[in-house]
């Protein structure tokens, strides 16, 4: 390494370790080095502005924040939930298993765990809260725990982040992500089942089962926003960023028409609020943009890709050992910033041991989830407490169970690839 790059280094650790936001700190960093280089300060605005203008794919981001902000605002978080409570809600536990079914329904419209967490999260909380049906921290970790599924099921912003470094089929990364989101679902109300009779939580009264179709009635149109985005997809309708265009537009048309629930004043401050998020979101994409720059310019991808191959480790120690890694990382890093700058350091490793991408890729995008509710970033947890006001003291002493039984599902997505690449393979990818 040269002395430039640990100056670069070395100030982004300390920037952010003093509380400085990712953006800033990679910027100030990359900065550094180019000054440090005796190369022009410009290379950096202009590293940025290239990286963000030349990739159509990115597009597809603020259009999935958009869908996300109009899903939330209208009645159809609502009508997702009592179709949800219909199903589920009649078991003991039932309104933790309709927590876990509402995330997965509703990471098939926002690609966000966040949204997902701020939402439909935040309403669930409330009904599992109401009379002390569940302790307040049970009731925001599980949220939390649910909320990693929503990148995972199609549609998915870090698996388009992750398409964007590693060339991978943004299509394939989608269709791999759907079995291991239902998997994670299953784990995580196993545990809810397990705890409530445990501790003994409610059962609530069921829904009449000659209610189901009315619930479902109302439900259906925003079930179906999932088919729709696939279909364009694969049936070769849209690229994945038209296929984020029809998404929003049709939230669009959902709140606003179908529904109702959407005036021009809510529809206004949606517009706002994802212009703002999706702004911070490009700032970090263009700042790990440079500093991907920064590193191909040290060729440190390829000496680490020369050393590790050197090792002679075998692909499944390799990427135990990458994945040990990006779960250590995820208790200090936000998802967005492991993505763009950690992961494709072990690219060409991938390669040159013939670990397919799409399988990397999907179980990367899990362990940066997973890295969402690890102490002590947690980002979902700070996300719960701010619209809560649960204290992270009762989240995380909940949280635990339902992080062991993720890992142990990311466990099992590395060991047999076929829970990821099964439905790529359906749908004629050959790796």
């Amino acid at each position: 390494m040269s002395v430039e790059f640990l100056l670069c280094v070395g100030s982004l650790f300390v920037l952010a370790g003093i509380g400085a936001p990712v953006a800033y700190a990679i910027l100030v960093a990359a900065m550094i080095y180019v000054g440090a280089s005796g190369q022009g300060i410009g290379i950096v605005g202009k590293n940025l502005l290239d990286g963000l203008y030349q990739s159509f794919l990115l597009l597809a981001v603020p259009l999935f924040i958009v869908a996300a902000n109009i899903m939330n605002a209208g009645t159809i978080s609502d009508r997702l939930l009592g179709f949800c409570v219909a199903v589920v809600g009649r078991f003991r536990g039932g309104l933790g298993h309709v927590n876990v079914m509402a995330s997965l329904i509703f990471s098939g419209m926002s690609g966000s765990a966040v949204a997902d967490a701020a939402g439909i999260g935040r309403i669930i909380i409330d009904m599992m809260r109401k009379d002390g049906r569940f302790t307040p921290g049970y009731a925001a970790a599980i949220t939390a725990a649910s909320a990693t599924i929503g990148p995972i099921i199609p549609p998915s912003i870090p698996m388009v982040l992750y398409a964007l470094v590693s060339n991978a089929s943004i299509g394939h990364l989608f269709l791999g992500g759907i079995l291991p989101g239902l998997f994670m679902g299953a784990v995580l109300m196993a545990m809810n089942a397990w705890a409530s009779h445990r501790r003994g939580f409610a059962v609530e009264p069921p829904v009449p089962l000659a209610a189901l179709p009315r619930k479902t009635a109302d439900a259906f149109p925003a079930l179906l926003m999932p088919a729709i985005l696939l279909y364009g997809i694969y049936g070769g309708v849209t690229t994945p960023t038209e296929a984020a265009a029809v998404a929003a537009f049709y939230a669009l048309i959902l709140a606003a028409l179908v529904y109702r629930a959407l005036s021009l004043g809510a529809f206004y401050r949606i517009l706002v609020d994802s212009a703002r998020s999706s702004a911070a979101v490009g700032l970090v994409i263009g700042g790990a943009l440079i500093l991907n720059y920064i590193v191909a310019s040290e060729n440190i991808p390829n000496l680490l890709a020369g050393w590790l191959v050197a090792l002679d480790v075998s692909p499944l120690v390799f990427l135990l050992g990458v994945n040990l890694l990006l779960l250590v990382l995820g208790c200090l890093l936000d998802a967005t910033t492991i993505i763009l700058v950690i992961i494709p350091l072990f690219l060409p490793t991938c390669r040159n041991l013939g670990i397919d991408l799409v399988h990397f890729g999907v179980v990367a995008v899990v362990n940066c989830m997973i890295g969402l509710i690890t102490p002590p970033y947690g980002i979902l947890l700070f996300v719960i407490n701010a619209v809560t006001g649960i204290s992270l003291r009762e989240m995380i002493a909940e949280i635990w169970p339902f992080l062991a039984v993720l890992m142990l599902a990311l466990l099992a997505m590395i060991l047999v690839p076929g829970i990821v690449l099964f439905l790529p393979r359906l749908a004629g990818y050959e790796g």
